[in-house]
């Protein structure tokens, strides 16, 4: 707890917001579903999405590789100029092709030929599944979808349980996802409310939309992409062992071990602090309010004084 401004703070409001992955998910996805076009294979999309993502360090790239070279049953391609694309995806070249992997939108801004109704229809399935996806283009060619899934930390169902109990009304999730994958891993450990397809500045535009209506608001996260959300919220909250050094620095409470169940803990910890501060000042005028009259009336300033030290 960095000082008594946040453990107070924590103590007295009633809405949290979470970020999704790295937070309420493990945040070590892995690959689900690999759905080639009707024009292509599945190995010639997973030969260049592994080329591609073997150069990024973002965590769905680290799954695509990982999985997908288990399911390949030759080398994969050679891929280089890695660009990233924040919230899209990438871009790179692979047989002296521009390769785009990434969400819809990444293919909207990026141009060329647009999503095909196969590929888009592979995509929204598998959205509706939960599954995060990433739609691979070669040039002007559509190769396939690859869909991931993260898995929702076991605690997530019981700290959230906890955070009712402990009088937290308002629970949502924030993510970069798309709104249905968002709104189904929320629903799988208990949060109603999921807003998905933000962008980091979009978090934190959340963060103001929801301090606004609710006066005091916490945000919890561990990622570089949460800072900004995390210095928005009236108390930020970093995820320890798992969150980044930005997070960490720029958070007000750091759950040093990467467990969430030891969210309530200090949310607990938090309001038992401003029961024992509301206690201790209401206990101290109490004594004034006695030994003042008391010591007017004749009580000599003594005693009172040994009376108001005890």
């Amino acid at each position: 707890m960095k000082g008594g401004g946040p453990l107070e703070n924590l103590g007295a409001l009633s809405a949290i917001a979470f970020d999704k992955t790295g937070t309420l998910t493990e945040g070590r996805p892995r690959v689900t579903d690999v759905v080639a076009a009707a024009d292509a294979t599945e190995q010639e999309l997973l030969q260049t999405a592994v080329a591609v993502e073997a150069l990024s360090d973002h965590p769905l790239a680290a799954a695509i590789v990982r999985d997908g070279t288990e399911r390949l049953k030759g080398p994969a391609a050679k891929a280089t100029d890695l660009k990233s694309i924040p919230g899209r995806g990438v871009e790179a070249v692979v047989d002296g092709q521009t390769v785009h992997i990434g969400r819809d939108e990444l293919f909207a801004e990026a141009g060329g030929e647009p999503l095909s109704d196969a590929v888009k229809a592979s995509a929204d399935e598998l959205r509706s599944q939960g599954r995060t996806i990433m739609i691979v283009r070669q040039g002007a060619r559509y190769l396939g979808v690859i869909g991931l899934m993260d898995t929702p930390r076991s605690a997530a169902p019981a700290t959230t349980a906890r955070l009712r109990e402990l009088g937290i009304t308002r629970m949502i999730m924030l993510s970069g996802d798309a709104t249905p994958v968002a709104k189904a891993v929320a629903a799988s450990v208990g949060i109603e409310d999921a807003w998905g397809d933000l962008m980091p500045e979009d978090k934190v535009e959340a963060i103001k939309k929801l301090r606004a209506a609710e006066g005091k608001v916490a945000m919890v996260g561990d990622g570089v992409n949460d800072a900004p959300a995390l210095a928005t919220a009236t108390v930020g909250i970093a995820m320890g062992a798992a969150g980044s050094d930005v997070a960490l620095e720029t958070a007000d409470v750091a759950l040093m071990a990467d467990d969430l169940s030891k969210l309530p803990f200090a949310v607990d910890l938090s309001r038992r602090t401003r029961r024992i501060i509301r206690q201790n000042v209401f206990v101290s005028m109490g004594v004034v309010a006695v030994l003042l009259p008391a010591t007017i009336l004749g009580l000599g300033i003594g005693p009172a004084v040994i009376a108001h030290e005890g």
